[in-house]
């Protein structure tokens, strides 16, 4: 019996996590939800869990909720930065489910981490602004960390039973979203409602639109960088848009292997719950027949300038990547409210990581003053 407080229950992860939870009552325990602000999800999901404790983002919304609890064996509750830290540090968890959106996931997910709970990682975010942080402390503490994302699940299936020093490079896989054909005039007029429309994936608002600009390739890069302990010239992209090759890892000897499977994120998250294991569904089996062709192509950096700007943050390391996150959430919610085009969310990204002074990123601290100085500069940029 694995006991699991999930940061973010009502996103598309931590639905569908709490649907294996629901089919594997033997399996798995519910001690703590946590949302922004969806609180009528969450009254729903502590009616069915029957929950310990929960998190909100807001004191007056953490207030409301507790109105509308049944008096006697109601939860408590939590709410702020303090809240979500305090839910994933629960004496009785031993895994947390870190599928908050952007950057709010991190101080929460690091203080698991502290306090030696296994993560479930969802929020590749994490990673991206503080991998080498995040992994020291984890492998200081013992402590597993397991890939929700689809492709960093098939880079872990396919790493099984071979010695890492004959690993040669890993492909990471991509849709390539839903204007992987358009021309860059055609791709200037796309409203958000089309961006929104993932031709393969179910998810979140703000990771189909990094789907669609290609950040969230990027993103994935720098988290495979940290999870598997890659340098960035083991690192290659392709343009796959059947979805059904979720990534690849080559060895020395030219040898390839890969995990297929449907494109639902049902998958890698019971596999990030149940690892080693792997546990019966109720999908629709992959028929090949079916798909019949499996396409692959290189990534143009010229029309998805968002993935090549995640691949120089990258290299720079340090601060950057921080950065890149940061400015990267403003432009996104920016395109999602109509202040700016599809087009300009890259020129926004790089104008602030151009105006930032690059340097180490040596503590939480240090990550969250970037972040907080990428959103700043991104808001001045948006407000001039």
């Amino acid at each position: 019996m694995k006991n699991i407080t999930i940061l973010g229950s009502t996103g598309s992860i931590g639905v569908s996590a709490l649907k294996i939870v629901s089919s594997n009552p033997e399996k798995y325990k519910i001690i703590g939800l946590s949302v922004g602000t969806n609180k009528d999800l969450l009254l729903h999901q502590i009616e069915t869990f029957r929950p310990a404790a929960v998190a909100v983002m807001e004191e007056s919304l953490a207030t409301e909720l507790k109105t509308r609890l049944p008096a006697g064996n109601a939860p408590e509750v939590f709410f702020g930065v303090e809240g979500f830290v305090r839910l994933a540090t629960l004496e009785s968890v031993d895994t947390v489910v870190s599928a908050m959106t952007g950057a709010a996931g991190l101080i929460p997910t690091y203080e698991a981490i502290k306090a030696g709970k296994d993560i479930a990682l969802a929020n590749k975010e994490t990673m991206v602004m503080a991998g080498p942080l995040i992994m020291a402390e984890a492998k200081k503490r013992s402590v597993s960390i397991l890939p929700i994302d689809s492709e960093h699940s098939a880079i872990l299936q396919s790493l099984k039973g071979h010695m890492k020093e004959d690993l040669k490079r890993v492909i990471l896989t991509a849709s390539g979203g839903p204007f992987r054909d358009l021309s860059l005039d055609e791709m200037r007029e796309v409203t958000a409602a089309q961006a929104l429309r993932h031709p393969n994936w179910s998810m979140g608002p703000k990771i189909t639109i990094d789907s669609a600009t290609m950040m969230n390739k990027g993103l994935e890069v720098i988290e495979a960088k940290w999870l598997f302990d890659l340098e960035m010239d083991q690192i290659d992209i392709l343009i796959h848009p059947q979805s059904i090759l979720h990534s690849m890892v080559e060895y020395k000897d030219g040898s390839i292997i890969g995990q297929m499977g449907v494109p639902d994120m049902t998958v890698p998250i019971a596999y990030a719950l149940s690892y080693p294991r792997h546990m019966s569904n109720d999908l629709t089996p992959l028929d090949l027949e079916k798909v019949g062709t499996l396409s692959f192509e290189k990534p143009d950096m010229n029309r998805f300038r968002c993935l090549d700007l995640a691949l120089k943050a990258a290299t720079k390391g340090g601060s950057m990547p921080a950065v890149l996150n940061g400015a990267n959430e403003i432009a996104v919610d920016a395109f999602l409210k109509g202040t700016i085009g599809f087009l300009e969310i890259p020129d926004l990204i790089e104008k602030t990581m151009d105006a930032h002074t690059h340097s180490p990123a040596e503590t939480i601290e240090a990550v969250m003053e970037a972040d907080r100085w990428a959103r700043e500069t991104a808001r001045g940029w948006l407000n001039s």
